[in-house]
C-alpha cells in the first residue's frame, strides 16, 4: 500500500512522478532541485542558494507529509562539481541539529534544468 504525498508549497514534478511517496512506514521524496516554487525555475546566486532552495522544498514536502527535517533517515545528494562539496556541507549542515541522517554524494554529469544541485530523502513516516 502506497500513499502519494502532494504539497502546493513545494515545486511541481517536472515529469511522470510523485513528488514523495509513503509506504512501508517511510516516506520516499524525489529529488528536489533550486527550483522556486512559485516561478518553476532555478533560484539564482549558485550552488549554495539552490542548495537551501532544495532543502526548503524538502521541507515543505515533509510537512505535508506530517513529518519534519528530523524525520529523515537518509539523503543523496546529486552535484554537477564536486568543488561544491564543502560550501554545500556548511549549508546542509545548518538544516540539521546533531542525529545526523546518513548520506551520499554523488557527481553527475547534469541535471535537469540546468541545476548544479539535487537532493534526495527518505524519512521515517509519522502515522
Amino acid at each position: 500500500m502506497k500513499t502519494i504525498i502532494t504539497s502546493e508549497n513545494a515545486p511541481k514534478a517536472l515529469g511522470p512522478y510523485s513528488i514523495a511517496v509513503k509506504s512501508a512506514g517511510f516516506l520516499f521524496c524525489s529529488g528536489q532541485l533550486g527550483l522556486s516554487p512559485l516561478t518553476g525555475e532555478l533560484v539564482e546566486g549558485g550552488v549554495e542558494q539552490q542548495a537551501r532552495q532544495a532543502l526548503e522544498n524538502i521541507r515543505f514536502v515533509l510537512q505535508s507529509a506530517g513529518c519534519g527535517m528530523e524525520d529523515i533517515v537518509k539523503t543523496t545528494i546529486f552535484l554537477t562539481d564536486m568543488k561544491d562539496f564543502p560550501s554545500v556541507n556548511a549549508v546542509y549542515g545548518a538544516y540539521f541539529s546533531g542525529d545526523y541522517p546518513a548520506r551520499s554524494t554523488i557527481a553527475v554529469a547534469a541535471l535537469p534544468k540546468g541545476g548544479l544541485i539535487e537532493i534526495e530523502v527518505i524519512a521515517a513516516a509519522k502515522g
